[in-house]
């Protein structure tokens, strides 16, 4: 074709998207496809990582051998068992310029103008990521408690919402207005049904309790409160841990926000307790939330890899982009 195209794909366990610009960010070609997450399905995950490689191929009249340079940023890169099998996985769908990432680093790259930084991601479960400078990286999480991981995800803070306003019921815990949003979230009438549905029928808490618990801490609750305060700081410790471990603690970067939790606006205990705990490792580090898909990430990644340098017009062409 004679231009300088990049391919961003962003595969996850439900969906995978790609996106195909110019060197400008111009959208030439989307395409999307199923489970990308090879942990859960390999030969879906290849499969629906090709489809939605070629939709956008096709749709921009190019052919793999046109593209500059492809990043794959993927849900399941956790470990290097991982990549043994992604590296040939990836390899062999034929763009001969290519690199591959956990969908962490799409998630802050996009969040960032810069090449580097780190990223908390908090949703059904808690990760954590980061680059330095030099592009050295390290990533953990999402394994649950068993392996370190902090109380903080959705999953936690929904138990979190359904054990404190059990707490506070049988007088454990200083009165909180839990106890009337909780039940009341859940479809019961007070805390006596919802606690003998539990006990009695295996009942367990919804996801939805953690919006709750933004909910209660917005209306000025001091127990919810403390909770996210507390939940905030294992946030930034997440972050912190790897900062120090790649002697960002100096330097000036963005730790980028992502995830269902950190979405939730209702509070902003949560993220005001992140940005204590960061400034106290990284007083240079500045924390953002990200506000656009992550394959965006995946392009702009592709064109770092490429060296091609992002301008403020093409920066601002990319995070225009909606899906």
């Amino acid at each position: 074709m004679g231009f300088i195209l990049f391919l961003g794909i962003d595969a996850g366990g439900s969906k995978t998207h790609a996106l195909l610009t110019d060197e400008t960010g111009r959208v030439l070609g989307r395409g999307y496809g199923g489970n990308g997450n090879h942990q859960t399905a390999y030969a879906e995950a290849k499969n629906s990582i090709e489809r939605a490689c070629a939709e956008a191929l096709q749709a921009a009249n190019a052919t793999k051998e046109d593209i500059t340079f492809a990043y794959f940023g993927l849900a399941g890169a956790d470990r290097e068992p991982d990549y043994v099998i992604l590296r040939p996985m990836i390899a062999s769908l034929g763009y001969e310029r290519h690199a591959i990432a956990c969908d962490t680093m799409i998630g802050m790259r996009a969040g960032t103008k810069r090449s580097y930084g780190a990223v908390i991601i908090s949703g059904t479960g808690l990760n954590a990521a980061a680059r330095n400078a030099k592009g050295e990286e390290l990533q953990y999480g999402g394994f649950g408690y068993l392996f370190g991981d902090g109380h903080g995800s959705g999953s936690d803070l929904a138990v979190h919402a359904f054990r404190t306003a059990i707490r506070s019921w049988e007088r454990r815990e200083q009165p909180t207005i839990l106890t009337e949003l909780v039940p009341h979230q859940l479809g019961y009438q007070s805390v006596q049904e919802m606690y003998d549905d539990a006990l009695d029928n295996g009942k367990r808490p919804s996801y939805e309790l953690a919006k709750t618990m933004f909910e209660a801490a917005s209306q000025g609750d001091a127990v919810a409160i403390r909770i996210l305060e507390e939940v905030g700081l294992e946030h930034a410790n997440a972050a912190n841990a790897l900062i120090k471990r790649l002697g960002m603690e100096e330097q000036t970067f963005d730790v980028v926000l992502a995830g269902s939790v950190m979405s939730k606006g209702s509070s902003p205990h949560l993220v005001d307790s992140i940005k204590v705990g960061i400034k106290a490792a990284a007083p240079n580090a500045s924390v953002v939330k990200l506000t656009v898909d992550p394959v965006i990430g995946a392009l702009m990644s592709a064109m770092d890899n490429s060296g091609i340098e992002i301008d403020e017009r093409t920066d601002a062409a990319l995070r225009s982009i909606t899906l």
